[in-house]
């Protein structure tokens, strides 16, 4: 079988599940909307988010049609190993080659939905702040950020071929574990390449969210106030890093939006994770993923025909990691299935903390207010939660919650 063929094929069925994808999502703009979540929305707010999905969800089927459009031709006309003979045959420069022509077709073909989405869709809904200057500099950190790392990424990739021979599957996932935990480190260090923060202003919430660490004997690096306001009025909190680099981050306007104990009840939410060490958890579920890229990276670089076919002279490491990144949403939907379901127990087990901490009706609060501020679905179809949502729906988190507060089983 031509190879070229074969890999056509996996960018069809990669097509063929996004849009099936789409489909589910598009469904639940016609689900009735359950009872314990009915007072979020009044009649003109549910219309503006079934109008805000809506134009969402057509924009995103556009810009997949032209995505996935590209892709094609790139790979019929073999322009990938077209623009690799520009460069000099060296392994690091030919893989460089198909890197920078990805990401430079990638933003060409992007830039049009995000500028629309940004500041048509996004600012018509009151959800915009990103100014020009904002985009631009975004556009241009993403771009150099990305190529850095992706290239450093592939770089190694084809060092450890070159170099572990028949070791190389354990090899790359063990370089692969070892990448996840520095990114992990680091992550709180690269978020400030775009956004600012500040430490929590000391007075009564720093205090309250101080105690609350300080009861459990649990401690991280900082409790930092994210300037999310420049770009969004969407509101959320988030747990990064591990070890000497563990942050808890509240957005602006969260802080600026929310009561005290609501705060507290989302910062009691995120120390939950914290004190279940689901990162930890995530860590281990990863080390098999890891494990599962690596067996499916041999595949690749051991098939010579995938090359060959696509017009290149031999191995490209470059259009094998693209080409990895298609093999492996293939399989995506049972290790998605997976984490999904082992993510959104976390959630649940969170969710249990701030109950456990008097903390209950006020997140059932909060996070009604997160769910309308970010005007979010709140009755998504069963099955796409089940295949893709991190998350419980806002309904499934409100009921686990009031079964805590009534102690209910």
């Amino acid at each position: 079988m031509n190879m070229k063929l074969a890999v056509i094929i996996v960018v069809l069925l990669n097509i063929a599940w996004d849009f099936f994808m789409e489909v589910l999502d598009r469904r639940s703009l016609k689900n009735a909307l359950p009872e314990c979540v009915a007072d979020v929305y009044d009649e003109a707010e549910y219309k503006k988010w079934r109008a805000y999905k809506g134009e969402k969800k057509r924009m995103s089927v556009i810009a997949k049609t032209v995505n996935y459009a590209v892709v094609l031709v790139l790979l019929v006309f073999d322009c990938y190993a077209a623009f690799a003979k520009l460069f000099p045959e060296n392994i690091y420069a030919q893989l460089f080659s198909v890197i920078l022509l990805d990401a430079v077709i990638g933003i060409i073909t992007d830039i049009p939905f995000s500028l629309y989405s940004t500041f048509v869709i996004e600012a018509k809904y009151g959800f915009n702040r990103t100014t020009a200057k904002t985009f631009v500099l975004d556009q241009i950190k993403e771009l150099l950020l990305g190529l850095l790392l992706t290239g450093g990424l592939i770089s190694l990739f084809a060092a450890i071929h070159q170099a572990a021979g028949s070791w190389f599957i354990p090899v790359l996932t063990g370089a692969l574990i070892a990448l996840t935990l520095l990114m992990s480190l680091i992550t709180p260090a690269l978020t400030r390449i775009f956004n600012k923060f500040r430490p929590l202003e000391d007075g009564e919430l720093r205090q309250r969210l101080t105690q609350l660490l300080t009861s459990h004997g649990y401690k991280v690096r900082a409790v930092e106030v994210m300037d999310a306001s420049r770009r969004s009025t969407k509101m959320n909190a988030y747990f990064t890093g591990i070890g000497p680099t563990k942050t808890i981050v509240l957005f602006d306007t969260m802080t600026e939006k929310m009561t005290e104990e609501q705060i507290c009840a989302v910062f009691a939410h995120e120390m939950g994770h914290g004190i279940h060490h689901d990162i930890i958890r995530t860590r281990i579920l990863s080390a098999f993923e890891m494990l599962l890229i690596a067996c499916a990276a041999w595949f690749v670089v051991n098939t010579p025909a995938f090359f060959t076919d696509c017009g290149f002279a031999g191995i490209n490491y470059g259009f094998a990691f693209i080409l990895l990144g298609w093999v492996l949403s293939i399989i995506s939907p049972l290790t998605g299935l997976i984490g999904s379901q082992f993510s959104r127990r976390a959630e649940y087990r969170a969710d249990a903390t701030a109950a456990d901490e008097g903390y209950g009706e006020a997140l059932i609060s909060g996070l009604k207010l997160l769910a309308k501020n970010n005007l979010s679905d709140l009755a998504p179809d069963p099955l796409l939660v089940k295949l893709t949502y991190s998350h419980p729906t806002l309904a499934q988190r409100i009921e686990a919650i009031e079964k805590k507060l009534h102690g209910a089983e």
